[in-house]
């Protein structure tokens, strides 16, 4: 089932979700920020869709990370377009990015290519919901 998962944009490297296993690749610059994406990841964990009881790097929310020196820039999507909590969501997430070390700010990017399916789930969070 994993290779019909679509292939997001990603940076000329990638670095996979810090959680074994147990998340969607989230792409990124890796080499030089590996170690930041990783804890970037983990921060995001912490963040749950408000309304879907899973984190958004579980739901395969997030697409990758764009870096120009100490700042970064979450490439992301939602599972719907007219998400109500979009904003609300963006902001939260943007202050959890910028409480990691060595982050000096971020940005959210709202994506909508390739769109959000339940494919992008982790396979954690397809057993949660019945899909595996």
């Amino acid at each position: 089932m994993s290779e019909d998962v679509p292939s997001p944009p990603v940076a000329p490297a990638s670095t996979p979700a810090s959680a074994p296993g147990a998340s969607p690749v989230v792409t990124g610059q890796g080499g030089l920020y590996a170690e930041r994406e990783a804890k970037l990841v983990a921060e995001l964990k912490k963040i749950y869709d408000p309304e879907i009881p899973m984190n958004i790097v579980d739901l395969g929310l997030i697409y990758g990370f764009d870096w120009t020196g100490d700042d970064v820039v979450l490439r992301m999507t939602l599972t719907a377009p007219g998400c109500p909590v979009a904003g609300i969501l963006a902001d939260e997430i943007k202050a959890a990015m910028e409480k990691v070390p060595d982050v000096h700010s971020a940005k959210v990017d709202m994506i909508w290519d390739p769109p959000w399916t339940p494919d992008r789930m982790s396979d954690f969070a397809k057993r949660q919901f019945g899909y595996a």
